[in-house]
């Protein structure tokens, strides 16, 4: 029965409804017309669902797609962050840093030779005005 109940109010807050939630808890125990201090992590939960509305919109990521676990996010910064810049020895300035993960996040996600397209081309424009040249223009030996 508890997990049931539980259950009911977890599947309220991912359809969007944190603040009715909230609102329950707090209704519930003055139903049961709890003390002061039986009353008080109920009260406690209820705080942390208002005051986190905002980060509890799980019905608009997964809208979205978006993960909403935080293992999902954990891992793909670890992947896309950690592998990569945290190398022993490895002196990373913010720019430099910054430029790397730009870069390993194009690779990642498969971007990146469309990236180097758009960059090789607004690169030639910038210092030769007039047509691009051709891309796929066959290399001399």
């Amino acid at each position: 029965e508890r997990e049931q109940w539980v259950m009911e109010r977890a599947m309220a807050i991912l359809e969007g409804r944190a603040h009715d939630v909230a609102v329950g808890l707090r209704r519930a125990a003055t139903r049961k017309q709890l003390g002061e201090t039986a009353r008080k992590p109920i009260d406690k939960a209820a705080d942390y669902i208002d005051n986190n509305r905002e980060r509890l919109e799980y019905d608009q990521a997964l809208a979205l797609g978006l993960p909403i676990a935080t293992g999902v996010i954990e891992g793909a910064c670890r992947h896309l962050v950690k592998d990569r810049m945290d190398l022993t020895g490895a002196r990373w300035g913010l720019a430099r840093a910054e430029a790397i993960l730009k870069l390993r996040s194009l690779k990642i996600s498969g971007d990146l030779p469309a990236y180097l397209a758009f960059h090789f081309d607004a690169e030639h424009r910038r210092h030769y005005p007039g047509p691009p040249i051709p891309l796929d223009l066959p290399v001399a030996a």
